[in-house]
C-alpha cells in the first residue's frame, strides 16, 4: 500500500493524554498500527478539541466553533503545497458517539474531497430525543460523510450499518494490544492467598457502579481467603474506598499506574476481576488475559468478544453481584481451572487480539478506501 499522510483526529481522548484509560490505550494503539503499516500520522494542533465529555446543553456552541475550526483546516490544507508532509492524504477518527461526536471530519472531508474513516462509532435511536438529540445528529451526519468504519464492538454493528451510505465500508476490527509486553507474566506461581485484580479508573457512573458490585461480592465470599488489589485512580477514590472500607487490609490501593507498570502488576495476580458495568469491552480484559490472568467479568457489551465464557473465564449477568461472586468463588476454590482459563486466555489472546493481526486487518481495510 502506498504510504499515506494520516490525519489521527481524537476527540474523546488522544494517546498522549496525561491520565489513563482504554480510550486512550486504543488511540494510541490505532497510531502505532498506521505507523507500522509505514503511514505518517498527523495530530496537528488545529485539529484537536477539548478532551473529555462535555454538558450536552454545549453541543450547540460547540459544532458553531468546530465549523469555525473546520473552515481554518481547509484554508491551512489548500494553502499549503501538494507534497508538504503536514497535507494529510485521509481522515482518521477514533471514537465517535452522542456524547462526543466528529464535528470536524465530515465538514472538512466533504470540502477536500478526502476518504473519511471513523474506528469505534455508535449509534442509538434512543439518543434521538431529549438534552442528547444535537450529539446523536452529529454522529448520523459523521456515519453519512463516512467511507469506512472500522468497528471495534460487535453491539455496534447493526447500528452503523443502517445510516452509512451506499457504497460505504464497514469492517470488523476486534479490539488489539501487543500482546508481547504481558506474556512474560503467564507462567505464575499461586498466591497464598490468592489475589484478586482490578484495573479501573474510580469515576462517575458506570466505574463507580462497577466498584458498588465488586464490593458486594466480595462481601459474599464468605469466610475462604483472598485478598485484591485495586488499580485506578479518580474523581471517586474516596468513594470507592469507602466501598471497600469493610474489607480493611484484605483490599489494597495502587493508584494510578503507569503503562510500563501494568505487566509486573498482571503477573503478581490470581485472578482478574471486573463486574464491566455498560463496558463497550475492557481493554484491560485483554491485558489481564495476555498475561494469563482468568477473568470473571459482567457480561456486558463487547464484553463477551474478548472474554470467551467457560473457556478464558467467567461471564455472569452484568451488575448481579450474587453470580459475580459466586463465578468468583468457584475459581478461587478450584486453582487447576483457573490455571487452564488462564492458559487458554493468553492463547485466545495471542491468536485473536495481538496487533499483528489488527494490522493485517487494517491493512485490509484503507485499501477499500484508496
Amino acid at each position: 500500500m502506498t504510504s499515506l499522510r494520516v490525519l489521527l483526529h481524537t476527540p474523546l481522548k488522544p494517546p498522549d493524554h496525561p491520565v489513563p484509560s482504554g480510550d486512550r490505550e486504543m488511540a494510541s494503539g490505532l497510531a502505532c498500527l498506521l505507523k507500522r503499516l509505514g503511514h505518517r500520522v498527523l495530530m496537528p494542533a488545529a485539529s484537536r478539541v477539548a478532551s473529555g465529555v462535555p454538558e450536552p446543553q454545549s453541543h450547540l456552541v460547540l459544532e458553531r466553533r468546530a465549523r469555525a475550526q473546520a473552515a481554518r483546516l481547509i484554508a491551512r490544507w489548500r494553502a499549503l503545497p501538494a507534497r508538504h508532509p503536514e497535507r494529510f492524504d485521509l481522515w482518521f477518527t477514533y471514537h465517535c458517539y452522542y456524547r462526543k461526536p466528529d464535528w470536524l471530519g465530515p465538514i472538512v472531508c466533504e470540502a477536500l474531497g478526502l476518504p473519511y474513516v471513523i474506528a469505534e462509532a455508535s449509534h442509538s435511536v434512543r439518543r434521538a430525543q431529549g438534552p442528547t438529540r444535537l450529539g446523536h445528529r452529529a454522529v448520523e451526519r459523521a456515519l453519512a460523510a463516512a467511507d469506512l468504519v472500522l468497528t471495534l464492538n460487535p453491539r455496534d454493528l447493526a447500528g452503523v450499518k443502517m445510516r452509512l451510505r451506499p457504497g460505504a465500508h464497514q469492517v470488523r476490527l476486534p479490539p488489539f494490544i501487543d500482546t508481547r509486553r504481558f506474556a512474560g507474566a503467564s507462567m505464575r506461581a499461586p498466591s497464598d492467598p490468592p489475589l484478586l485484580l482490578s484495573v479501573g479508573m474510580m469515576r462517575a457512573r458506570d466505574k463507580l457502579d462497577s466498584y458498588r458490585v465488586l464490593a458486594e461480592a466480595f462481601g459474599r465470599l464468605g469466610e475462604r481467603p483472598w485478598q485484591a488489589l485495586l488499580v485506578g485512580d479518580g474523581a471517586e477514590r474516596q468513594a470507592v474506598e469507602a466501598l471497600m472500607a469493610p474489607f480493611g487490609t484484605r483490599v489494597r490501593f495502587a493508584g494510578a499506574v503507569a503503562r510500563e507498570a501494568l505487566p509486573a502488576l498482571y503477573a503478581c495476580a490470581d485472578l482478574y476481576v471486573w463486574p464491566a458495568i455498560n463496558e463497550a469491552y475492557g481493554m484491560a480484559f485483554l491485558e489481564a488475559q495476555a498475561s494469563g490472568l482468568p477473568v470473571v467479568a459482567g457480561r456486558a457489551g463487547g464484553v463477551p468478544d474478548v472474554v470467551a465464557d467457560g473457556i478464558s473465564g467467567l461471564l455472569t449477568l452484568a451488575g448481579d453481584a450474587t453470580a459475580f461472586a459466586a463465578s468468583v468463588a468457584r475459581l478461587l476454590d478450584d486453582p487447576a481451572e483457573r490455571s487452564r482459563f488462564g492458559a487458554a486466555a493468553a492463547r485466545r489472546m495471542a491468536a485473536l487480539h495481538d496487533e499483528t493481526n489488527a494490522a493485517r486487518a487494517l491493512a485490509m481495510a484503507l485499501r477499500l478506501v484508496r
